[in-house]
């Protein structure tokens, strides 16, 4: 269609001008023909044009809907990242919980371990010294009786013998 026109158009501008006149003389049947080509062209051109108009419309509504749907899945993920950031710092706030719970209990079971240990030490300290002191009579009891057998006879017996040498 282009074509047709530009011919359209250097044919008038060759034209023969009338003298003393903005009017030219044109070969009317090539105009005509050239006029008759362009009507015919102009639907297809038209239809084109709409076509390529429509076509535009439905790329930039699925590109708008594309968009759409990127963005809807981006704020999905976004949404499903927050919740597992949050759900990451609630399991860290427990797991810090717990062991602040269980350094307490720790210590408590400690605290209690090193009392009964104690108890039990001081029990046996006790059992420890009874014995000790049983012992030590047992023991002054044996040199008592090591130092009577040591120990010389009574007098009697001495003065026996010396009322015998006299």
């Amino acid at each position: 269609m282009q074509e047709r026109l530009t011919e359209l158009a250097v044919l008038i501008e060759d034209a023969k001008s009338m003298p003393l006149s903005a009017s030219c003389i044109v070969n009317r049947p090539l105009v005509l023909d050239l006029i008759d080509e362009i009507r015919h062209m102009l639907p297809e051109a038209v239809h084109r044009a709409d076509a390529l108009l429509a076509d535009r419309e439905e790329v930039v509504l699925e590109g708008r809907r594309e968009a759409n749907r990127i963005i809807d899945r981006a704020r999905s993920e976004a949404d499903r990242l927050t919740s597992e950031h949050e759900v990451y710092l609630a399991a860290v706030a427990e797991a810090q919980a717990l062991r602040s719970q269980s350094a307490l209990e720790s210590e408590r079971q400690r605290r209690e371990t090193d009392d009964y240990i104690d108890a039990k030490l001081a029990t046996f300290e006790i059992t420890l010294q009874k014995s000790l002191q049983i012992v030590d009579r047992a023991r002054d009891r044996l040199r008592g009786q090591i130092y009577q057998d040591l120990a010389p006879e009574p007098l009697t017996y001495v003065d026996e013998l010396y009322d015998e040498g006299r």
